[in-house]
């Protein structure tokens, strides 16, 4: 019987569970192998680079989600308020209301980041970015938006962060529904 090859999408999703689960510096290429059902040849067909391209192409993989379901919308809805509001359930979803580590912020605070600082700096940015312009088209000052945008990512990374630590799922969500009323519309004068 032939086998079929993998795609490259979902090794990448794969791999990337294998990195959430034991970190760069853990993820050998044998546990990699046994996730994706790939020898160390077939691994290093599709990533020539080994275990550090394998990672940035998650990175990657990653941040292009993130850019068509969360940096994009904030960008491009016409709508500043339904773009925030598709941010929070995007992020939720992807993040399984906490139950998943933010992989490209476990690899900020890994060792390893300083091999994918650019990456990680970039992801960040955008977000933050992305989110200061649709709020400042919601009506706030810039100054105000940036701030607000900053503290509201900061605010997701900390509670995924909290929730798995305490093991309490409802920390994430508790922290997605204060930072949402946070960024509700000033008042109008």
């Amino acid at each position: 019987m032939r086998r079929i090859a993998p795609e490259r999408a979902d090794l990448l999703s794969i791999i990337g569970e294998v990195f959430r689960e034991h970190g760069y510096e853990g993820a050998s290429l044998a546990l990699i192998g046994a996730a994706t059902g790939l020898g160390k040849g077939s691994l290093y067909h599709f990533f020539p680079g080994g275990k550090e391209e394998m990672a940035r192409a998650v990175i990657a993989h990653i941040d292009g989600w993130f850019e068509d379901n969360v940096f994009a919308p904030l960008r491009d809805n016409a709508d500043p308020r339904a773009g925030i509001e598709h941010m929070f359930e995007a992020t939720d979803s992807y993040f399984r209301s906490g139950r998943r580590v933010c992989l490209i912020g476990a690899f900020a605070l890994d060792d390893s980041r300083d091999l994918f600082s650019g990456q990680i700096r970039d992801y960040f940015g955008r977000w933050v970015t992305s989110l200061a312009e649709a709020l400042t088209r919601s009506g706030y000052r810039p100054g105000e938006a940036s701030e607000l945008a900053e503290e509201a990512v900061a605010v997701i990374q900390g509670a995924l962060t909290l929730a798995r630590a305490a093991n309490d799922l409802d920390i994430f969500s508790r922290a997605l529904r204060r930072v949402r009323m946070r960024l509700e519309p000033p008042a109008k004068i």
